[in-house]
Formats: C-alpha cells, structure tokens, sequence
C-alpha cells in the first residue's frame, strides 16, 4: 500500500528544477565570495580576525565548524568545495539519481555556508545571508526528477518568500512617513547602498512614477504574498508579479542576490500548467505524477523536516504581526525560519566616505583617493552592475557613512598605510600601485546624482559636496 502518495505532485516539475538549480547556483556565488574575500575581511590576517572572535563564549556556542579550528586554507578548501558541490546540482546531475543524494548536498552546503555566516560577524550580518541559510535547507527536501515534488516543501517555500515580502512591506508600513505618503522611491533610488549603471535614469523619472513605484511595492509586498496560497492559476499569477517587482530591483540596484533569490524562491509557486501556457514546448505536467507516490524512506525525512520548519515558524509569525518587528532576524542558531525585511525608512540624502592617501611626508598635499569596486568614489564614474555578487567592503563602508562605526574600518586603515596586499585585493584601484602612503585619512562627501543639464555640461555621474574629515591624517608610525 502507498502511504505517501499525497505526499507527491507532478505539476511542478519546472519549478522544482528552477529552485534546486537556482539555490544552488546563489550558493556557488557565495562560496567563491567567501574564498575570495573572507581571508582578508576576517582571516588569519583580516580586519575582524575569527581567531579572536572564537574567543568569545557567543562565538563558541555557535554551530560552525571552525569551533575546533581555523585557517585561511581550511577556509578556502570549504568554499572551493562548495562551489563544486553548487556546481554539480546547478548542472543538474545528482537530481538525475536517487532523491536522498540531492538532500544530502543540499545539506552539506547549507551546513558549511552555515559554518561560515557564524563567524562572519558584521561582514555577514546581511539578512540575505540567513536567507541562503534557509533557503538551501527547505530545498533540500524537494527530491529528485525519480520521485514526485513533496507538497510540504513547496508550501514551505511560498511560507518563506511570504515572510520575505510581507515581512518587508510590514516594516515599511511601520517605518518612514515616506512609505505612507509615497515618496520613498523619490530618493531610494540615489541613496540605496550601491547603485546600479540605470539607478540615475531611475531616479531622474518623474515624481508621479515614483509614487507609482511604492504603490505596485506595497500591492506586491502586502497583497499578492496572500495570494500565494491560493489555488492555480492565482498563485502562479501572483508569483508572477512578484517576480516582475524583483526584476525591476535587479535592473535598477544592485543588492547582492537578494533579489536574484527572490525570484527562483517565488517559482514555489508556479505551476507546470502557467509554464506550458507562457511557454507551450513545456509539458502542462512533468516528471512523476501522484499516483508515482514516494517510496517511505524519503517521504519520512521530508515530513519530519516538514514539522521542524512548521514548529520553528511561532516565532517569526508572531514578528510579523508584533508593533516591534525584527528585520532580519535569526530565532535559532540554524538560521531556520528568520524574520526578513529591508529599508523600513529611507534616507533622503547620501554621504559616502572617500579614503584618501599621499605619499608626502609632510602631509599638506599631494592627496589620492582609494577607489572601491561598487561604492560611489570618482563622480563620473558610471556605477556597475555586481549583483548577485556581494561586495561585502563596499556595502559597510554604506553603513559607515550612516554613523555605524566599527573597529574595522581603524584596522582598514592601518592596513592602507602598511600597503597590505591582501586589503589592497578588495579594492579597485590603489594610486600607490602597491607603495607604502605616508599619511591616510577619510573625508565624508555628500553626493547627489547630476541632472541631465549638468551632466551634459560636465560629464559627472555624480555631484558631490565636501562634508569634512571623518579620520584626519595618520601616519605609519601614528597606525603601528
């Protein structure tokens, strides 16, 4: 007798390809981030050392498995490995096998991405970080294309992004004036961490636009995550709004692979039939059907992975509807069921942090500027696209220029004047060419997108304004 066969469906096959695919090519991005980057943010050598952060009795009750020991090797070989695991599933060669071995790696990079988050400190504490976390556990139990897609983990799903979007558009509506009186989009797109080469055109649309911009956000934040658990074709129809709101984030900013996530996520809810209806070459039904059923060795796991998720979801559903919501926040140590939600109030201008150097021994001149990959520096240069890719740098040196001060940014700085070369990676251009700068310091500038008169006056991106000195001039000697 077939105990599990409700367990299964055949009506999403292309969804299940795009969220097994999709995760794991977001994971395969992150972990070569984490070897690139994560030996000089906080390596043996790096700005925030997790040797020194182990220390600390938090640090040693986390699940990571550089409790017992780190390396920057050790680093290394866990992400390369990774992202060959990654590799594999967005080839899609183990969906080809036995269900069981496509848990079993999803598993495995969810639990060495997990190792990873838990000792990145601030450089990590991005809530699409938790997001990949969970992401990778729930789609873990989606099986192979030998078995039926579990009905559980779907919904799972759809409960994620519906946490995700209503969890944002809940934030906004208890955040900033601007999200009420829908001015918000007049000035997000100019100060959002790191614009992207359209977010000027963007923000040069007229005002009306941008009052129709927060409005289709709050019908696809508020509205359509309802309509996600309704039956087809609704859910595919609201899916597909919120996948055409994520496309519109993609192509006007560049927030890691927040959205990029988004929108493999929202696929949960897309039927085989929606597909065969935009695109009739695929079958209005794939792979098993229910009556294939799920043999009981896979169906068990997936049930009690069901529950843990169901139970571990009091927390964040109590968030949602609280009147002090938690924006990406973590109720366990697993990064399991979270709270997310981004930009509860919007700021209405934007100062950025400019490093500077000069090989004068003097200090009184001969100042160059350091420049990042993604943070706005040289105004007329055109921002670039980096995301899904995460510029961890460049997005604290944001939050830096909002106040948020952290050791690191001292150690950055020493880092500068000693002209290390593991620091000097990170950026984009060194006007040294790898030379030791007499004297560092930071200046705050605040910047502004050119309109179309004066950039076609004077080719500027941008128009910036000196705010003063953050960090005035220190030396190798004064930095150690």
């Amino acid at each position: 007798m077939d105990w599990f066969g409700w367990l299964g469906t055949g009506d999403y096959g292309f969804a299940r390809e795009v969220l097994q695919r999709g995760v794991a090519a977001v994971f395969v991005i992150a972990f070569l981030s984490a070897a690139d980057q994560f030996p000089a943010l906080l390596g043996e050598h790096g700005l925030m050392p997790v040797r020194r952060f182990l220390q600390l009795s938090y640090a040693r009750r986390q699940p990571t498995i550089f409790r017992w020991r780190y390396s920057d090797r050790m680093l290394r070989a866990i992400a390369v490995g990774g992202a060959v695991v990654g590799g594999a599933l967005v080839a899609g060669l183990p969906q080809l096998t036995q269900p069981w071995l496509t848990t079993v790696l999803f598993l495995l990079m969810w639990g060495a991405y997990l190792s990873i988050v838990n000792v990145g400190q601030t450089f990590y504490g991005f809530g699409w970080e938790s997001l990949l976390c969970e992401a990778g556990f729930t789609v873990a139990w989606l099986g192979s294309s030998t078995t039926a897609t579990p009905v559980t983990v779907l919904f799972l799903i759809r409960w994620l992004v519906f946490r995700l979007e209503f969890g944002a558009g809940m934030i906004k509506l208890r955040g900033g004036r601007e999200w009420k009186d829908l001015t918000a989009l007049y000035y997000h797109h100019e100060t959002q961490p790191m614009p992207g080469p359209l977010s000027r055109q963007a923000h040069l649309l007229p005002k009306w636009v941008h009052r129709g911009e927060v409005v289709g956000n709050h019908f696809a934040q508020l509205v359509c995550p309802f309509f996600l658990f309704a039956p087809q074709p609704i859910a595919s129809v609201a899916a597909a709004v919120m996948i055409v709101t994520q496309l519109w984030l993609i192509v006007t900013g560049n927030f890691a692979w927040l959205n990029w996530i988004s929108v493999v996520l929202l696929f949960a809810g897309v039927s085989d039939g929606a597909v065969h209806a935009v695109v009739p070459v695929w079958p209005a039904a794939t792979g098993p059907g229910t009556d294939a059923g799920m043999p009981a060795w896979f169906a068990v796991p997936v049930l009690l992975a069901s529950a843990l998720l169901v139970y571990l979801s009091w927390w964040p559903l109590r968030n949602l509807f609280s009147s002090r919501q938690l924006m990406n926040a973590s109720f366990n140590r697993w990064h399991l069921v979270n709270a997310y939600g981004a930009f509860g109030t919007v700021t209405r201008t934007r100062d950025e942090v400019v490093v500077e150097g000069t090989e004068d021994v003097t200090g009184a001149g001969g100042w160059r500027e350091y420049e990042f990959h993604g943070k706005p520096g040289d105004p007329a240069r055109v921002p670039r696209w980096f995301a899904p890719y995460h510029l961890r740098l460049d997005w604290l040196m944001w939050f830096l220029a909002l106040g948020a001060h952290d050791r690191w940014f001292e150690v950055l700085l020493v880092r500068l004047l000693h002209a290390d070369r593991a620091t000097l990676r990170l950026l984009r251009v060194d006007p040294f060419a790898g030379r030791r700068p007499a004297f560092v310091r930071a200046r705050v500038f605040r910047y502004r997108f050119a309109t179309r008169a004066e950039h076609r006056e004077t080719g500027l991106v941008w128009i910036r304004e000196d705010r003063g000195l953050l960090v005035p001039p220190m030396t190798y000697r004064a930095g150690g």
